[in-house]
């Protein structure tokens, strides 16, 4: 083979919407008061930990998974209380559930259709699988800040005719829950499938999984990261064993590894110990909203995820001085011209969100 450079190869060999990709970066945390991720901050209580150290103490883990899960799927079914008839395909992560929904319907020319800005993965994993993305701005004026553009997504399907539409429910990094009779009205308008993605359920006053059965293009998508599950990388998507029994093909052998179903389902099995730390991250988020509603050069959105938006001037050097104060939230200015000064911060605990906002107003005050 003559000389080449593995660079001018990769230019050779690699799709140009690859080359043009940047990656998903994740700064270092370390040292930081983390609040950038969306994590729960709260970690296990300390005597769920001794079961959980006592039954991975005993695990196989030099045999291969049980590779349909079927113990965890059987405790995610009884803690949704998914209705009769639905199915679960567990993921590595929500994300790899995208992706392999993405290269199902993914024949030439099909579009995915979402709203911006969203989650960057549904737009990002539309490139690598060779969709078209369609993304519908939300609307964003003095009365009706990031709502849903219902009349434009309607027009948008009936023109591109998506394969498949992602919605946030709620939206991140908006953090604002669409009405339900709007979202219905898309779902119902949809030639393709539409999949109601729930990562921040536990914070969110609403859900699509009572009605899975009414619509036929309907799934529900959910991860169980930031209920306090990040480190596990756990997703599963809900819907017709008529849909999840095509995905599974796509789906890579144990994809779920002997620990992450194992500690899953003992957490799941507490259900009701996160449920509560959830609620509790719900009151701080009250009482964070709050304190930034009252600082008048801040521009606080509603949420109902684990975190909240805000927009203030000059925001990355507010970003940057918050990092220099040993905060580290996530800067959103430059990702999309509606996030222009915006920046996202995650509910930590009590003493975090103390620690956060001291430094934002020191940040403010001297940059």
């Amino acid at each position: 083979m003559p000389s080449i450079s593995a660079s001018s190869l990769a230019g050779a060999l690699l799709r140009q919407e690859i080359l043009d990709l940047h990656a998903y970066h994740v700064p270092d945390s370390s040292g930081y008061i983390k609040l950038d991720a969306m994590e729960n901050p709260y970690p296990v209580p300390p005597e769920l930990r001794a079961e959980i150290a006592e039954a991975v103490a005993a695990s196989a883990i030099n045999r291969y998974p049980d590779p349909g899960a079927a113990s965890l799927k059987e405790k995610i079914r009884a803690v949704t209380g998914l209705p009769q008839g639905q199915d679960v395909l567990l993921g590595n992560g929500s994300d790899e559930l995208i992706q392999l929904l993405a290269m199902a319907v993914a024949k030439p020319g099909a579009a995915m259709l979402s709203v911006e800005p969203s989650f960057v993965m549904y737009k990002m994993i539309a490139t690598f699988t060779g969709m078209r993305y369609i993304g519908v701005p939300l609307v964003s004026n003095a009365g009706a800040d990031f709502s849903l553009d219902l009349p434009g997504m309607l027009a948008a399907i009936e023109r591109e005719r998506p394969a498949l539409t992602f919605l946030a429910y709620p939206n991140n990094p908006t953090g604002n829950l669409f009405p339900e009779d709007a979202v219905a009205q898309i779902i119902q308008a949809s030639p393709g499938l539409v999949v109601v993605d729930e990562a921040y359920y536990a914070f969110a006053s609403g859900s699509f999984i009572p009605h899975l059965a009414r619509y036929p293009n309907l799934l529900v998508m959910r991860t169980f990261s930031k209920l306090g599950m990040a480190g596990l990388r756990l997703g599963f998507m809900a819907g017709s064993p008529a849909w999840l029994g095509q995905l599974e093909k796509l789906r890579l052998p144990y994809n779920v590894g002997v620990l992450p179903q194992l500690v899953a389902e003992k957490l799941l099995a507490h259900h009701d110990v996160l449920l509560r730390q959830a609620e509790q991250i719900k009151r701080d988020r009250t009482q964070l909203y709050r304190q930034l509603n009252e600082i008048a050069t801040v521009k606080v959105y509603p949420s109902e995820a684990n975190f909240l938006l805000f927009r203030v001037a000059e925001a990355t050097t507010i970003f940057n001085g918050l990092k220099q104060r040993g905060v580290l939230i996530k800067n959103l200015n430059g990702g999309h011209p509606m996030l222009k000064d915006c920046l996202r911060v995650t509910v930590g605990t009590p003493d975090e969100n103390e620690r956060f906002m001291a430094a934002l107003k020191d940040s403010l005050r001297h940059g």
